[in-house]
């Protein structure tokens, strides 16, 4: 029997870094709202009073950048110089530059050596799934995502009288994985910004009413379950004050919190156009899938380009030995299926509207609103590679037969002719 810990970590709307994220996909939703065709890289810095906004921007799209900045500080929570950031008098600076010609002729559609929209820059994208929650998620990003979300919602609303709470915070979950399957939970990270009025132990009492037991499932806690809130004992400098934010610096809080691996690209502020984000949309699209047509319990999807190349230069599937098919077999069905190149994704997921700034908290996956999470390929999956999977396993009793790859690609041909 195997048994060990994962640990995965979420931060609220109000962390710096997560601030710069909104900041980023809040003026890239307003670029897009006027400009589909906009090409669009953003980066945010936040300290102590002063926003900067940076970055690679080509479009017609005419954007009062201040007001973008200042709405979104606003929304999450800072509207007070006593919380060390004040979205009403905070500076905002802006260096904006077009994006590189040299770019722009390898992702424009008809320039460059090749001539349908290539990638906008190289590099590796992964997507993950997995059935250990409804969402397909792992259970500790996902758990940790559901603390911050509800931190959020006890401040913003005021819950319980609860008045003390400011925007930033931290969350974390370990669980206990038994043949990896998570059986319980073993220690829980609350840390909250807060006022200088509230005692600890008043803010211990409302987090672990408010929060944690509104969230997290009894029956995965048990006597040995530890639970730790504000362990320093005190978060009253927090945000931009207390910590430099910057656009990007998430990552893996925006994934799988460290379940499955990560290409190293960021999300926020990039246009569909740029691979490292809306690749790594569409091979979560693609495992999502696989795992919800019950192929596999555990599904990780890469895929890397060259850029201006619109054919991606590799994809790979690991399903872990978890698949009722070989992974070989899968990743020849998924070739032959799902057209990887970045226009035909962006048009697939319907990327080039305004969606993005509800993404830069509380995680780009896992979450049904977005259309990457939707399963509606499973059930033509299931079917396809059940009747090869059947087939090869009359013919020799091993569903992982080597005749099995070459019934796929056949069946494959035979799908897009009937799509086309």
């Amino acid at each position: 029997m195997s048994r060990y810990r994962f640990t995965s970590e979420s931060v609220t709307e109000g962390h710096p870094d997560k601030l710069c994220d909104q900041v980023s996909d809040a003026i890239l939703d307003e670029i897009l709202k006027q400009d589909r065709r906009a090409r669009v890289a953003c980066e945010s810095l936040a300290k102590t009073g002063m926003v900067v906004v940076a970055g690679e921007i080509t479009t017609t799209a005419r954007i009062d950048f201040p007001q973008v900045v200042r709405e979104t500080v606003k929304d999450i929570g800072y509207v007070d110089s006593s919380m060390g950031f004040d979205g009403n008098t905070c500076a905002v600076l802006v260096a904006v530059e077009r994006q590189s010609p040299d770019i722009a002729q390898g992702v424009d559609e008809g320039e460059g050596m090749h001539k349908e929209q290539g990638a906008g820059d190289q590099g590796l994208m992964f997507g993950y799934a997995t059935d250990e929650t409804p969402e397909l998620m792992p259970a500790p990003i996902q758990y940790a995502h559901a603390l911050a979300k509800q931190l959020a919602v006890v401040r913003k609303k005021k819950i319980g009288g609860v008045d003390f709470l400011r925007p930033d915070g931290k969350t974390q979950v370990t669980f206990e994985y038994e043949n990896d399957v998570p059986v319980r939970i073993d220690a829980i990270v609350v840390s909250t910004q807060h006022d200088e009025r509230v005692k600890h132990k008043q803010l211990r009492e409302a987090i672990v009413d408010l929060v944690i037991d509104k969230v997290l499932p009894k029956k995965l806690f048990d006597a040995k379950t530890k639970i730790h809130v504000n362990p320093t004992g005190r978060f009253v400098i927090g945000g931009p004050q207390g910590d430099c934010g910057l656009t990007g610096r998430k990552i893996i809080v925006d994934s799988y919190g460290g379940m499955g691996r990560h290409g190293g690209g960021a999300f926020s502020g990039k246009d569909p156009s740029k691979v490292d984000r809306s690749a790594c949309y569409y091979a979560r699209y693609v495992a999502k899938n696989v795992v919800a047509s019950g192929l596999a319990k555990r599904c990780e999807v890469q895929v890397a380009y060259a850029i201006g190349v619109a054919q991606p230069v590799g994809v790979h599937v690991n399903t872990f030995g978890t698949g009722k098919v070989s992974d070989e077999a899968l990743e020849k069905y998924i070739l032959a299926n799902f057209d990887m190149r970045p226009k035909a994704l962006i048009d697939q997921l319907g990327l080039l509207a305004p969606i993005y700034k509800p993404t830069a908290a509380y995680g780009h996956f896992g979450r049904s609103e977005f259309p990457w999470e939707k399963t509606d390929r499973a059930a033509k999956m299931a079917d396809d590679l059940n009747r090869v999977r059947a087939k090869s396993a009359n013919g020799n009793g091993n569903g992982h037969s080597k005749k099995q790859p070459a019934a796929v690609r056949k069946l494959a041909k035979r799908s897009l002719a009937a799509e086309a």
